[in-house]
C-alpha cells in the first residue's frame, strides 16, 4: 500500500478522534487495510452512521470496498447511498480518495433524511425482498485455494453479501444478507466452475450443503461484516468464532449434520 495511502489512514483517524469513531478493523501486507468509521449524520446529526472502507494492497489504484450501515434509514436507502458511493469511488482518479467518499456520504444522509416520506418502511413486499438471512454453507473441497477464494470474494461484493470463509477440516461460509442474493450465491457454486478435481481439472460445487438458513440476527450486525476468511484447526477454535458472531445457537442446530460429515477433534 502506497505511503499516500497510510498518510491518508493517519488523518483520517486524527480527524475522528473521538472514542469509538474510528478503528483499524484488520491489517496485513496481503489483505491491505479495512477501517471502519462510526460517526452521526443526517440533518442535525440526528443518525449514526457505520461506514466500513476496505483497501486493497493495490489502493488507491483501485477503489475501496465499501459497506453502510446506520439506525434511522431503510435497508434500501443504505443500499442506495453505497450504490452512489462505488460509483462516486469508480469516477474519482486513482489517488487517496476516503476523505471525499466520508464527505460524499454525509452529504447523501443529508439528503435521505430530507426525503424519508413515503420511502423508508416501503411495502409489504419490498420488506419481504429486504429481509436479512443468515446461512451456513457447507463446502465439499477447496483445492484451487486463491481461485475459489477470489470467486467466492467477487460474488459475495455482487450479491451484497457478507461473508466468512472458515477454512479446516469442514470448509464453511456464513453469509449475511437478502434471501434472494444467497440463494443466487448457492446457485453460482453449483454451476460455475469453482475449483479442480482430484485429477487437477476444474469442476462446481455440486457437493455444497447448506446447513442452516434463517432471519438474521441483530447481534452479528457489527461483528460479521466484509469479507474475511479465517483458518480453523480443531472443533473449539470453529466454535469460538461462532460464539463470537453471536451464532452460537444456530452453531448447535447443526452441528450434528456437521460431525456426521467429517469428525474433527
Amino acid at each position: 500500500m502506497s505511503d499516500a495511502a497510510i498518510e491518508e489512514v493517519s488523518v483520517l483517524s486524527s480527524i475522528y478522534c473521538r472514542d469509538g469513531e474510528f478503528q483499524i478493523v484488520q491489517q496485513s501486507a496481503q489483505d491491505g487495510l479495512v477501517v471502519q468509521l462510526n460517526c452521526t449524520g443526517g440533518r442535525g446529526g440526528k443518525l449514526n452512521v457505520s461506514s466500513v472502507f476496505h483497501l486493497d494492497p493495490s489502493y488507491p489504484s483501485c477503489p475501496p470496498h465499501i459497506s453502510i450501515s446506520t439506525t434511522g434509514l431503510s435497508k434500501i436507502q443504505c443500499h442506495n447511498i453505497r450504490q452512489k458511493l462505488m460509483t462516486r469511488a469508480a469516477e474519482l482518479p486513482p489517488e487517496p480518495m476516503l476523505l471525499q467518499l466520508v464527505e460524499y456520504l454525509q452529504q447523501e444522509c443529508v439528503e435521505q433524511t430530507e426525503d424519508q416520506t413515503g420511502e423508508q418502511d416501503g411495502t409489504g413486499e419490498e420488506k419481504n425482498n429486504q429481509q436479512e438471512w443468515t446461512a451456513v454453507l457447507l463446502l465439499d473441497h477447496i483445492r484451487s485455494r486463491n481461485r475459489y477464494i477470489g470467486l467466492l470474494e467477487r460474488w459475495s461484493q455482487q450479491l451484497q453479501l457478507t461473508c466468512r470463509l472458515l477454512l479446516g477440516r469442514n470448509p464453511l461460509i456464513i453469509l449475511l444478507g437478502e434471501r434472494p442474493n444467497i440463494k443466487e450465491f448457492c446457485h453460482r457454486l453449483k454451476t460455475v466452475k469453482v475449483d479442480v478435481d482430484s485429477s487437477g481439472k476444474k469442476c462446481k460445487e455440486r457437493m455444497m450443503k447448506v446447513l442452516a438458513e434463517t432471519p438474521y440476527s441483530s447481534l452479528c450486525q457489527h461483528s460479521l461484516q466484509g469479507f474475511i476468511v479465517k483458518d480453523y484447526k480443531s472443533l473449539s477454535e470453529l466454535t469460538a468464532v461462532f460464539e463470537e458472531l453471536n451464532l452460537a445457537e444456530l452453531y448447535q442446530q447443526m452441528l450434528p449434520t456437521l460431525s456426521m460429515s467429517s469428525p474433527m477433534r
